[in-house]
């Protein structure tokens, strides 16, 4: 079995090396918070491990019994960070629904990917990125609404939307397309269209509609730093704003992303980064000059 101190170890080793623009931002956590998020990462990136090689019967059978693992109900596993993984999700009381939601939109992902309706896409995203959020808001401490899950539920909902309109042509390259086919048939389009490399003349038109909405889930949670602990603020600003300086690229691209990847360079991430930790002392200068004034 594998200590607790070398899954740890392996879990920021894995996150560090696969998830560079999510590490950028949790760095700035104190140390137990950024472990135990590379813990979670862990969790994700297994996920997306066992899904990737394979027949599809093999692989959801992989998924189903990673499902078992993280319920309790199977307790072997060779996975190095499952002692790390359990370990935070006690210490953070992280319900285990969450996980195996995010199990459910990665097995989506093995049947063939089309959505017909927004709100279908929708629950997608939901279990794919939504969960990511409402997992990553017990780590960062909370106030304990309802109503901050549900600025977490939509914040994960413009990320993954973000990730679909740059990744649209990639995906499309390997059989999925994600963009819901009554909206591509409002800009004369359809899933066969993307998958023949062809999207069609109003494709940009179709890009800037949907980065609109993205913004508007953007919008929806807004007031979400604001609402967890002090010390978690700076990683939370960090990742909405490399997540939406994305967007800002997507959506100058227009069409043209189909042939060029939106993505930040290092500079810009750097400076999104030195940006988000001076906000996160300017709340705490002002929480302690308002706890002074009482």
């Amino acid at each position: 079995m594998t200590s607790l101190v070398a899954s740890y170890a392996w879990c920021r080793h894995l996150t560090r090396d696969r998830a560079r623009n999510f590490y950028y931002a949790i760095r700035m956590l104190p140390a137990a918070r950024r472990d135990a998020m590379c813990a979670v990462y862990a969790f994700f990136r297994e996920c997306d491990d066992l899904s990737d090689e394979g027949q599809a019967d093999q692989r959801r059978e992989r998924l189903e019994r990673w499902r078992k693992v993280v319920r309790g109900a199977e307790p072997d596993s060779p996975s190095p960070g499952l002692e790390a993984f359990r370990d935070a999700v006690q210490r953070y009381g992280i319900p285990v629904r969450h996980f195996s939601d995010l199990i459910d939109g990665t097995l989506m992902d093995l049947d063939d990917t089309r959505y017909e309706t927004f709100q279908d896409l929708y629950g997608y995203c939901y279990r794919v990125a939504s969960t990511v959020g409402l997992v990553c808001l017990r780590i960062f401490g909370f106030d304990g609404r309802p109503e901050t899950e549900k600025m977490a539920e939509h914040l994960g909902i413009a990320f993954q939307l973000t990730n679909i309109l740059r990744d649209v042509a990639e995906d499309a390259a390997m059989g999925r397309v994600y963009l819901p086919s009554e909206i591509l048939s409002e800009f004369g389009m359809s899933p066969q269209d993307l998958l023949a490399g062809q999207p069609g003349p109003a494709f940009g038109d179709l890009i800037h509609h949907l980065a609109g909405r993205a913004r508007h889930y953007y919008e929806l949670a807004e007031d979400l730093p604001g609402r967890i602990d002090p010390c978690s603020r700076p990683a939370l600003l960090a990742m909405r704003g490399i997540y939406r300086g994305v967007l800002e690229k997507v959506e100058r691209l227009g069409a043209d992303v189909w042939r060029e990847r939106a993505r930040l360079s290092l500079a810009e991430k750097l400076l999104i980064v030195l940006v988000a930790w001076l906000e996160g002392i300017r709340c705490q200068v002002r929480q302690f000059l308002e706890r002074l004034a009482r």
